[in-house]
């Protein structure tokens, strides 16, 4: 093991013991303490923020940050997901339009491009953490009289049930690789180029109508994606 790698997991052993938001002692102690040069300490601190696991401010120092949030491949709403963690989950919603769907999302909604539907952009907290950006578009026809504050701290799968009696019963996702744009950036406070995920999905009602067309982006230094893996028999078996 090269004197980087022991470097980089002794500091990965040392975030084990230490809380979200605590600080590591100064550089030059640090590297007094390890017996490495500051630019091999440097070096490893550096892998440190691009895996998301500290965070450096620049004047103050690196800090530990707290482990990032699985996103199992279950269809459930944010709000669900970020209560079942035990976090408190938030929204702040950033536009509020109602503009014709057009080709693309007409035919993810199944309606006519000329059909209107609400677009709608909320940026969505987790302990008032910017984690995700989400580009929420429903046909107007569903719920015409939803508003902005509607959806601010409130969950539109809930919304949805308590007004109009739908839930949903099955959804389609893609998940892709992305870096934050600048204006995606600036909104969940982070520095643009940042690696993130991107979700695509469409949800059904439990009418058999597509209900939403949701465009997600996802920090990926807060975020990351957890399955589990079922193995068929016949494998199991030719193994044995």
């Amino acid at each position: 093991m090269t004197k980087f790698h022991a470097v980089r997991d002794h500091l990965l052993d040392r975030l084990e013991s230490m809380s979200p938001g605590e600080p590591f002692p100064p550089e030059r102690e640090l590297a007094g303490e390890m017996s490495v040069s500051r630019m091999t300490l440097r070096r490893a601190i550096d892998e440190l923020v691009a895996q998301g696991v500290v965070r450096r401010r620049h004047g103050s120092g690196v800090f530990a940050l707290s482990p990032k949030l699985d996103q199992s491949l279950v269809a459930n709403s944010f709000t669900e997901d970020m209560n079942a963690r035990g976090l408190r989950p938030g929204s702040r919603t950033v536009d509020f339009e109602i503009v014709p769907a057009g080709t693309r999302i007409s035919r993810r909604l199944g309606i006519a491009a000329s059909a209107e539907v609400f677009h709608i952009t909320r940026l969505r907290l987790a302990d008032d953490e910017p984690i995700a950006l989400e580009e929420l578009t429903v046909p107007r026809t569903l719920i015409p009289e939803l508003t902005a504050q509607d959806l601010e701290n409130h969950s539109f799968y809930a919304l949805l049930s308590d007004r109009c009696g739908i839930s949903m019963t099955r959804s389609t996702q893609t998940i892709e690789p992305t870096v934050l744009q600048e204006n995606e950036a600036s909104k969940l406070e982070v520095a643009p180029q940042l690696p993130a995920l991107l979700f695509e999905r469409v949800s059904w009602g439990s009418d058999g109508n597509p209900v939403e067309f949701v465009r997600s982006v996802y920090r990926g230094d807060r975020y990351k994606i957890h399955t589990e893996l079922a193995i068929p028999m016949a494998r199991k078996a030719a193994r044995s």
